[in-house]
């Protein structure tokens, strides 16, 4: 084993603790905002029936299993189900409200957002904000870490635990490799009969939600639902209720959130990576000083078995003098 000094040891950690500073503040203050092109989805609350066949759809194209509920049953809106496939089958819940005595639906997936929290916090870039607008995910790089789940305002990402050598982060990609590529709208939005989901370009998307607001004021409140909510999300919502009613998160602000986090971020990294690193030093110096004290021991050995050797000769030429 080669030699490894303490004054090698401190270079070399140095060198360690400089980089994953430096390396993840880069990564960490990355724009993920996306083309002015980007795509995204429109959902108008005032339209949606809760039919539920936008989850139905999300399944059969997403290959989710059959569902351990019905599409169809109506029972589901006894509780707000989070869009988790381990509970839902499919990437999208719908949730049922009463807000003044009246019954709204709300439809709950990943909020692609322009500037996601989760694609910043992945320390492999397992995560990633398309240029196409969704947040896609490669389950080849990614290592289990659950940071996105800790990171996303919305709380969407899931882990899915029923195979421990095969984990899979569960969120919508917007049927983005199995329809978008291949120039199909995504699956829910050409399921609903209602066209309460719109999708194309965010930019003709926030267009169509003003126009909408502005010829009906008495129908929608006057806020489209991430135009700025943390930076703006690729996926936006006008309703006739306010969406603190609804289970939309309150005081999440309109900065996106990599801006907020770079610099925690950046010591999740060095934790990672830093501490590794020392503990393997450590180890390093510890078992160099260990075959050290073998050497010695091994070398007192060699000595005592030459000095007996030594004097077993000097007996036998004593005997042949008697």
């Amino acid at each position: 084993m080669p030699k490894v000094t303490r004054r090698d040891f401190l270079k070399i950690g140095g060198s360690i603790l400089a980089f994953s500073i430096v390396g993840r503040s880069a990564l960490a203050s990355d724009d993920f905002s996306g083309n002015p092109d980007r795509l995204g989805m429109l959902s108008d609350i005032t339209r949606c029936i809760g039919c539920r066949r936008c989850e139905g759809a999300c399944n059969k194209a997403n290959d989710l299993g059959t569902p351990k509920t019905s599409f169809e049953d109506p029972s589901v809106f006894e509780e707000k189900r989070k869009p988790y496939v381990a509970d839902n089958q499919s990437y999208t819940a719908i949730n049922r409200y009463n807000v003044d005595g009246n019954t709204v639906y709300r439809k709950v997936q990943c909020m692609h957002c322009d500037e996601p929290a989760c694609a910043s916090a992945c320390p492999v870039a397992a995560l990633k904000k398309s240029k196409d607008g969704p947040v896609t995910w490669n389950q080849d790089v990614c290592i289990g870490c659950r940071y996105c789940m800790v990171a996303c305002p919305y709380y969407v990402p899931a882990f899915e635990y029923s195979s421990a050598f095969d984990p899979k982060i569960q969120k919508c990609f917007m049927c983005y490799d199995n329809r978008i590529k291949k120039g199909v709208m995504p699956a829910c939005a050409e399921a609903c009969p209602v066209e309460a989901i719109t999708f194309g370009k965010k930019s003709d998307l926030m267009k169509e939600a003003k126009l909408r607001i502005w010829n009906n004021p008495d129908k929608y409140i006057d806020h489209v639902y991430g135009e700025e909510e943390v930076g703006g999300t690729g996926w936006l919502y006008i309703s006739n209720v306010e969406f603190s009613k609804l289970g939309f998160p309150e005081g999440i602000g309109t900065t996106a959130f990599p801006k907020l986090t770079k610099d925690f971020l950046s010591m999740v990294n060095l934790t990672l990576v830093s501490w590794p690193a020392l503990l393997g030093g450590f180890y390093l110096a510890t078992h160099k000083s260990e075959e050290k004290d073998e050497n010695a021991i091994h070398q007192i050995s060699d000595i005592k078995k030459t000095d007996i050797e030594n004097e077993k000769v000097k007996i036998i030429e004593v005997e042949k003098l008697r």
